[in-house]
């Protein structure tokens, strides 16, 4: 499993790389996970508001920092 976090590193986008990376944690599962900040990488997804959350290429969230249980929810 690839998750990438997009996002420039503004704090909502760190509180989703947190919040993604406690989820993994959590669910014990085995996840590669990216912190994406190239503008250009994040556009191709269709994505211009950030954070943003992207699951094996499926777009999963865009504009907001996701909870912890939303994050268990995608990748369980």
């Amino acid at each position: 499993m690839k998750i990438q976090v997009m996002g420039p590193g503004c704090p909502k986008c760190d509180e989703a790389e947190k919040t993604v990376r406690d989820a993994v944690a959590e669910a014990g599962i085995v996840a590669e996970i990216v912190k994406v900040k190239d503008f250009q990488e994040i556009a191709k997804y269709g994505i211009f508001s950030t954070p943003a959350v992207v699951i094996d290429d499926e777009v999963k969230v865009v504009g907001k920092a996701p909870s912890k249980k939303e994050v268990l929810s995608w990748i369980s």
